[in-house]
């Protein structure tokens, strides 16, 4: 009997699904990618409620294991960062302000991301109107066209005397496009457009890998790296060995096992028809809870003792069907277990099986779970 075992025996019996947080694991993992990052720091991303997982539990125990630079996408998110961490950790906010959010900005010793000429007024206006120097992060946009100054743009505001008067550049950014594709042509192109940038600001520390880049190798390093998704365990190279340890495990209870004969169809849409008698078990999880629609149809699954079950039919908004069949007699039924994610499917596994990526599936985690969280 395992840790999660032993948390649901200690259920009241109201839950229907219960997910686990292995805050071990993510620490580790933690721990394996600063390694990586050599002489470079290491700051952890909890954007999004530290992907869907809670970052009230998940930034304090990255914290504790030294962590002290972390970022979040929007400034609501830092100003409750700030509330959980308190002072001293650095919280940089990836999207920038918002216009009216820089007095709340600054209240909560946040870093902004300025990503373009308004972000920077706005910023130097309130370090004029408070009198005292702000600290900021600058991005360029080395190649991805989402956030960011364009180089050109950017060379222009550096020639300028004054571009960053009453502010303390803390760090000078971009992001990788292809990164979890190492062989990808754009890598290397990003990389040269931020060296260039980098020249012009010698003395400012520089970021350009998130979790994927820092496996690109020492040279993609700079000073920081920022990794997000492969702290929660998601593999940070396509195809090649995940060196993460899992960081979720989700299960869910057996709600009913009926045996339906061939013919039968199943679901909304009778989009299943069945070829043999079976056993089904309705399992209660659906798309409300974050697992994926598309993983319906065969697609998807769960596993019981060894035992894919494939998903049957359409998944529902708060139920999914589950080919028991091949099964021994006995080994299921209403109030067993399955495991959505855990030892026999990651997260990427089961994203694959929907046609999308870990991300989207991590952060779509419900909250109608249990959520256990280990190694606290």
């Amino acid at each position: 009997m395992g840790i999660l075992d032993r948390d649901i025996r200690q259920e009241t019996g109201t839950a229907a699904s219960f997910l686990t947080v292995d805050l071990s694991a993510l620490v580790e993992n933690y721990r394996l990618l600063a390694g990586r990052a050599g002489t470079a720091a290491c700051a952890a991303v909890v954007k999004a409620d530290a992907y869907g997982l809670g970052a009230g539990r998940v930034a304090p125990a990255l914290a504790a294991a030294g962590c002290g630079h972390f970022f979040v996408a929007q400034v609501g998110e830092g100003v409750a960062l700030r509330a959980i961490l308190g002072g001293g950790p650095v919280i940089g906010v990836l999207n920038g302000t918002t216009p009216g959010s820089e007095g709340a900005c600054a209240a909560c010793d946040l870093v902004p991301v300025l990503n373009d000429r308004a972000q920077l007024r706005a910023w130097r206006d309130l370090a004029s109107r408070l009198g005292r120097r702000l600290p900021a992060i600058l991005q360029v946009d080395s190649g991805m066209a989402r956030f960011g100054f364009d180089p050109a743009e950017l060379s222009a505001l550096l020639d300028a005397a004054d571009a960053f008067g009453g502010l303390s550049l803390r760090l000078v950014m971009s992001h990788l496009a292809c990164a979890d594709t190492p062989d990808h042509p754009a890598n290397a192109a990003q990389w040269a457009a931020f060296a260039a940038v980098r020249a012009r600001l010698p003395q400012v520390p520089a970021s350009l890998a998130a979790s994927s880049g820092i496996f690109l190798g020492p040279g993609f390093h700079f000073d920081m790296v920022r990794p997000g998704a492969a702290l929660y365990g998601i593999a940070p190279q396509a195809g090649l060995p995940n060196p993460l340890r899992p960081v979720v495990g989700l299960r869910a209870r057996v709600m009913q096992l009926r045996a339906v004969p061939a013919g039968r169809a199943v679901g909304y849409g009778h989009a299943a028809v069945l070829a043999r008698d079976s056993r089904l078990a309705t399992v209660a999880v659906g798309y409300a809870d974050g697992f994926p629609r598309s993983a319906g149809a065969g697609a998807g699954a769960a596993w019981c003792a060894g035992h894919r079950l494939p998903v049957v039919g359409r998944v529902s908004m708060d139920s999914l069907v589950l080919d028991a069949t091949d099964l021994p007699a006995g080994a299921i039924g209403p109030g067993s277990l399955v495991d959505l994610l855990g030892p026999d499917q990651d997260i990427d596994a089961l994203a694959a099986s929907a046609g999308t990526i870990g991300y989207e599936v991590l952060t779509r985690l419900g909250h109608r779970f249990h959520r256990s969280y280990l190694g606290a």
